[in-house]
């Protein structure tokens, strides 16, 4: 009987042995004459091309909203552009650096990439302006979906930041 339980055992232990347990590794070993695998990265490649909506040109975009024309003149008012330069200060600059990316773009040369309709528009009611203009929504996207804040501004304000803007 000893014997049986033995013989058992031994099959019952070969058998553990022989299927389980034990991994392979396959070591490489550097050969004379042949070349090491190298696995191939892929880099993924950009799914377009396309311009950056803070450095995208847009000027006969005039936004969306009550700001439909505006006649700018050829000289800049200075005192309207310091009153400008003003309301940027304490309202704008918690979130827009002039020369600089921030939460928000810079305004540094908005004038060459926005139209004056546009910006007053964005200015007035920036929430409107995410919701139904393709450039807004895009600047709201490539800013990490940081919302411009409505800053309840009047025309008259509006018009004096625009000024201000004009001497960036």
């Amino acid at each position: 009987m000893k014997a049986i339980h033995r013989i058992a055992m031994l099959i019952t232990l070969s058998l553990f042995i022989s299927c389980g347990g034990k991994e392979e590794k396959k070591k490489e070993s550097i050969q004379i004459g042949k070349e090491p695998k190298v696995e191939s990265i892929k880099v993924k490649e950009p799914e377009s091309e396309e311009v950056p909506a803070s450095k995208r040109i847009t000027l006969e975009n005039k936004g969306v909203g009550k700001i439909k024309n505006i006649e700018l003149p050829a000289t800049i008012d200075d005192a309207m552009a310091e009153r400008g330069a003003e309301l940027f200060k304490t309202n704008c600059t918690a979130c827009h650096k002039i020369g600089k990316r921030f939460i928000g773009p810079s305004p540094s040369g908005i004038m060459k990439r926005r139209s004056p309709e546009w910006i007053m528009n964005m200015i007035l009611d920036p929430q409107l302006m995410v919701e139904k203009d393709r450039c807004a929504k895009d600047l709201l996207i490539e800013f990490n979906g940081a919302a411009m804040a409505n800053q309840n501004m009047t025309e008259e304000q509006a018009r004096e930041i625009l000024e201000y803007f004009r001497t960036l």
